[in-house]
């Protein structure tokens, strides 16, 4: 797979949470002893190192841990040709027990997850780190099992932003 690809896995994400099962993507270095970054029903905070994007998400569904989730995630450099990322946000929250769809705004690449878990809702509230590069463009997107959509991106600086 292009290189280029892989560094921009994830400029958009949708994200339908399935109930069960677990999902898996690719074989990618997914950090020291492949430790997951969160325990069931805790909150986790994490971030790629400055100038790279999430390229793999690893997650793993137990039903009897509060219908919890393990995460993990792999980061990778962005491509060269986006340069040094322009500005990092934490975009808004997304509440748990509610249905939602997350993209970075400002055409931003996903850099980073916060979540906390809340047992009455058997769910978890997200909030996506995102960061800018040269106002590039995603485009010719696609859907990825568990609803995630990727996206290539412009060679161009863009003049407009997404909604």
């Amino acid at each position: 797979m292009d290189l280029v690809l892989l560094c921009v896995f994830l400029p958009l994400v949708t994200v339908a949470w399935g109930q069960y099962g677990d999902y898996y993507y690719g074989p990618y270095n997914y950090g020291d002893n492949d430790e997951w970054v969160n325990v069931y029903r805790q909150g986790f905070n994490f971030q790629c190192p400055h100038g790279q994007v999430i390229v793999a998400v690893r997650s793993v569904f137990n039903k009897k841990e509060g219908s919890d989730r393990l995460w993990n995630y792999a980061c990778m450099p962005a491509a060269q040709s986006l340069g040094e990322p322009t500005e990092c946000w934490w975009e808004e929250i997304n509440r748990a027990g509610t249905e939602w769809y997350q993209t970075c705004s400002n055409n931003g690449l996903v850099a980073g997850f916060q979540s906390q878990y809340f047992p009455s809702v058997l769910d978890r509230e997200w909030q996506f780190y995102c960061c800018r590069y040269s106002r590039r463009c995603p485009y010719s997107c696609w859907d990825r099992q568990w609803k995630f959509i990727v996206c290539r991106m412009t060679e161009y600086d863009c003049p407009f932003q997404n909604v």
